[in-house]
């Protein structure tokens, strides 16, 4: 390695906006994040958003057309 101009590596703090911290390396000290994987619906098994229409009923709905039939 050269010396001289790599950036310093420090350990950081993690924060989220859930409030969790963890500690990890970085070439920052601080580190703010939106999500975690203590928060994140991947890992907690909970959905933030359900869908329960579909685009098309979404479209007719909007605009006061007939459903489609099949």
């Amino acid at each position: 390695m050269k010396q001289g101009i790599h950036p310093q590596y420090h350990e950081a703090i993690v924060i989220c906006a859930c409030g969790e911290t963890f500690k990890t390396g970085s070439t920052r000290k601080q580190i703010r994040v939106d999500i975690c994987s203590k928060c994140h619906p991947l890992y907690t098994g909970q959905r933030r958003l359900v869908d329960t229409e579909g685009r098309v009923q979404k479209f007719m709905r909007k605009y006061g057309l007939e459903a489609p039939t099949a």
